[in-house]
């Protein structure tokens, strides 16, 4: 099986899993006890702290630890609202967002917020001068993800940051796609609230991540009055954020030389499928995309018979993000691009990890041609007959 679904999730890096075992095995105290077993676990904690919030350009003291991007998503985008005091009530983002931060906002709709949804082009990014035209003396939050989890698209996030610079409006971003993978700056991009996971950068699962500028104003949903302020209470998992800290730091040490790396795989094999496949449409080809996610169609054919063909053939794709994969709706973020429920239907997602090498791309289209052929074949006799 060669597997091409590195944006649902990835394996676990084996220094990784090295690093995360012997924390869970040698280094198990409670790291809110005050013995010397929750000491060290503390420590382990404190450490990793810095390892990733350097990595976005962030202060340790913002970030708070979740079981993964959903509960980051939700934390943070209501920890953010419930700290505001002036009574603001609009939220603008995009359909284009992951179902987490959709559904969350959709909670907040039925709570009294107003969402506000920008328009995006046709290849996905936002339109710059409708985000303008919703922005007010009334805007409370934005809510933008940098890359796009199907199409691969970057958003404008630090040109968004900068429009919100001088503005009373606070700005968190989904960054589960692109943490790792491109730089992020919250900093320099004025960012209030950036969410970020684990097991997409070849750290454990059930870990994620919630950075909090240390001076934006945030409440969490619930508050224990016998705690400090946190986001999120509860016993933290110190393995898995030993493992979340070693996996960055690998990421971060090759970041620069994979990019390029899979800029270079997914062109080539863009330009070989073409050559096999002239209805194939890849969307967002016109603008900056993250090298590691390659969306596309086939015009004609339903994106989940290719998927599960795929699938008996050896290869591993999708046909979306995972938390739309059995939905009977039309992807969202193709509706949100313009395209009909039955274009959107067509849609399928290859993404690009540690393991799809160069050699691995003549397989790939052998494999995808003779899909592709069969298909055709069967509509051709249909027609005869």
């Amino acid at each position: 099986m060669i597997y091409l679904d590195f944006a649902a999730t990835t394996p676990i890096h084996p220094e990784v899993l090295e690093i995360y075992t012997q924390v869970a095995s040698k280094y198990y105290g409670n790291a809110s006890s005050l013995h010397d077993e929750g000491s060290s676990a503390k420590q382990i904690i404190e450490a990793s702290s810095n390892v990733i919030a350097a990595a976005f350009n962030g202060s340790p003291k913002g970030l708070s630890f979740t079981s993964g991007a959903t509960e980051s998503n939700h934390l943070a985008i209501q920890a953010l609202l419930q700290g505001r005091t002036d009574g603001k009530k609009e939220i603008i983002s995009s359909r284009m967002e992951h179902s987490s931060v959709i559904n969350v906002l959709q909670k907040l709709s039925n709570e009294g917020y107003t969402i506000l949804w920008v328009d995006v082009n046709k290849n996905g990014t936002i339109d710059f001068n409708h985000f303008n035209e919703l922005l007010s003396n009334k805007t409370a939050l934005v809510t933008i993800q940098h890359v796009n989890s199907e199409l691969g698209v970057v958003q404008p996030i630090e040109e968004i940051g900068k429009k919100l610079r001088d503005m009373d409006v606070l700005f968190h971003s989904d960054c589960v796609q692109s943490f790792g993978k491109i730089p992020i700056d919250v900093s320099g991009w004025n960012i209030d609230a950036i969410s970020i996971s684990a097991h997409k950068i070849y750290g454990p699962k059930g870990v994620g991540a919630v950075w909090i500028h240390p001076e934006t104003n945030w409440k969490p949903m619930f508050e224990d009055p016998d705690q400090v302020k946190a986001l999120r209470f509860g016993t933290l998992n110190s393995p898995g954020i030993a493992g979340f800290a070693a996996a960055i730091k690998t990421m971060l040490s090759i970041q620069e030389m994979e990019y390029n790396r899979l800029i270079k795989l997914r062109t080539s094999l863009v330009e070989e499928l073409k050559n096999k496949a002239p209805n194939l449409i890849v969307e967002g080809a016109e603008l900056e995309q993250s090298p590691y996610i390659l969306g596309l169609r086939f015009s004609g054919i339903e994106g989940q018979y290719l998927m599960l063909e795929c699938n008996q053939a050896g290869l591993a794709i999708s046909t979306g993000s995972a938390c739309q994969v059995g939905s009977e709706k039309p992807n969202r973020s193709l509706k949100a691009i313009g395209k009909s429920d039955e274009e959107a239907r067509e849609f399928v997602r290859l993404s690009f990890g540690f393991d799809v090498k160069e050699h691995h791309i003549s397989v790939i289209i052998e494999k995808i041609g003779v899909i592709l052929s069969r298909h055709y074949s069967k509509i051709t006799r249909s027609i005869e007959s």
